[in-house]
């Protein structure tokens, strides 16, 4: 019943989203537009929320946030490592370096308030204004590395700094908690209108995702696509847990540490593909095969942990 409570909302609104998609009751500009308004809108909105709604309390501390670290940047050099000795080519390598770590930021926050509750979100939106930039680094450096079409690149490190420090959920997880320290909690009135904006988010961000899956690509990527998500929902658990305990990382920010290594790929990592010239069939491959793979690396984990 825990498993069943805390995914199947999860899946079922995925299933709902590719199911519309597929009876073309909408359309692609409907999934890109409802994208932005998640992205710039509703999610910022949410993590401001559910951040700022309570004064921070940590029972295992801040020793999280540096173990997840630890291990994203540990799997980033794996994959790298994994590129030089496997015929990876280069038009294949950013989009398999990135689909091994980046992480689905929506599915996350959904299964957290499931399983965890209002604690565990505040830890997860702490973590993903903190993460985001690490990974976002990593991904556009490696993007750029093994792009065919090196012109401009010296332009797109400065695009990228300018999004990072522009981005609107690295923004909110930091107003959260400075909100959170300097005042903790919100007038009746506002928190209302608040959970109001909040409850749109998940259901869209959700829909969105299944609405974006495509199966085209799979045919011809299935390999590299399978090891990627086995680097992503198998050996980041696994590194994560070694750094998790070396750091004593323990109670609620573990469970939480947990979760967030078993999370499907982000979906985002197409669009960073094709923007840096990386191979955007593979990208859609390790999305398909991790979001449906990582149901089974998330099921464990909550069975260990609720």
């Amino acid at each position: 019943m825990i498993l069943l409570n805390a995914l199947f909302p999860v899946l079922a609104l995925i299933l709902f989203g590719a199911a519309v998609r597929y009876w073309r009751l909408t359309d692609t500009n409907f999934f890109r537009t409802s994208d932005r308004l998640v992205y710039f809108v509703f999610f910022p909105v949410m993590l401001f929320w559910k951040i700022g709604a309570a004064p921070l309390q940590f029972d295992g501390g801040w020793h999280y946030l540096l173990a997840v670290a630890l291990a994203v940047l540990s799997l980033c050099g794996f994959s790298l490592l994994f590129i030089r000795l496997w015929p990876v080519s280069r038009f294949q390598a950013g989009s398999f370096n990135q689909g091994c770590y980046r992480f689905n930021t929506y599915i996350g926050m959904a299964v957290v308030i499931n399983a965890y509750g209002v604690a565990g979100t505040q830890l997860y939106g702490i973590l993903v204004g903190l993460i985001i930039p690490l990974i976002n680094i990593l991904v556009v450096s490696v993007l750029i590395w093994f792009s065919a079409d090196s012109r401009g690149n010296d332009n797109r490190l400065l695009t990228t700094g300018r999004h990072l420090v522009a981005n609107p959920l690295i923004i909110a997880c930091f107003a959260g908690m400075l909100y959170a320290h300097l005042v903790g909690g919100f007038p009746v009135y506002l928190d209302n209108t608040l959970r109001l904006m909040s409850q749109v988010t998940l259901p869209l961000a959700l829909f969105s995702i299944g609405g974006s899956l495509t199966f085209v690509s799979l045919r011809n990527n299935m390999g590299l696509a399978m090891i990627a998500a086995l680097f992503k929902l198998a050996l980041l658990p696994l590194l994560g847990l070694f750094f998790l305990w070396i750091l004593n990382v323990t109670g609620l920010a573990w469970k939480v540490s947990m979760l967030f290594f078993t999370l499907p790929t982000s979906t985002a990592i197409y669009i960073l593909s094709s923007q840096l010239h990386s191979d955007t069939e593979l990208a859609s491959a390790v999305i398909i095969v991790s979001t449906f793979l990582s149901f089974i690396s998330m099921s464990l984990i909550l069975l260990l942990t609720v």
